[in-house]
């Protein structure tokens, strides 16, 4: 990875993902109710990615320790803290699932399905509340959706890094490059 500046990153996120420092605290008061239904949440996810079958190569022979790093991560989720440690290894958890080509659509798929989980989860421990639930179940969101904001960074980074690879390697630049994109762009539509 080159040099990257993760307080940009955190700040584009909080900023996109709407997750304030209001938002952060609740989730640290809502995770001590949550934190205890986490194992099952990974265990939901991991029998529902065993359903898509091209998921089948990046978690074969790897469930039990995949299971142990998903469940660290979201109890991490849970502290609330969103700090600059949080960032980095959410991009390094990013830059990981690229080295081993795992498709970005994967990430927010992935994303779906623990959120799926987290509703029924909050809806059910905050029956009785139904805007405290709302208002928790909105920060459960921002965070999730800060985190993914902060991996596909790191996809994005790695694209730039191929694409500024090969502009090296094969003598092109960056100006000739986009102007034979944007004329093979111009073909393909009107094919």
């Amino acid at each position: 990875m080159s040099t990257v500046d993760f307080e940009q990153i955190a700040q584009y996120a909080k900023i996109f993902s709407d997750l304030t420092p209001k938002r952060e605290a609740l989730i640290a008061e809502a995770g001590i109710k949550i934190m205890p239904h986490l194992p099952a949440v990974t265990e939901k996810f991991y029998v529902n990615l065993l359903k898509v079958p091209k998921a089948a190569p990046f978690i074969e022979g790897k469930i039990d320790y995949l299971k142990k790093t998903h469940l660290m991560w979201l109890q991490q989720v849970f502290t609330g803290e969103y700090d600059q440690a949080y960032v980095e290894m959410m991009y390094r958890v990013g830059y990981v699932h690229v080295q081993v080509d795992l498709p970005v659509e994967f990430m927010s798929g992935g994303i779906t399905l623990i959120t799926n989980e987290l509703i029924i989860i909050v809806s059910e421990l905050y029956a009785d509340e139904p805007e405290k639930s709302f208002e928790i179940l909105g920060a459960i969101n921002a965070a999730f959706g800060f985190s993914l904001l902060v991996m596909q960074a790191s996809y994005q980074a790695s694209v730039s890094e191929v694409l500024n690879r090969f502009l090296s390697i094969t003598g092109v630049s960056k100006v000739l490059f986009d102007n034979l994109a944007a004329a093979y762009d111009k073909k393909a539509a009107n094919i």
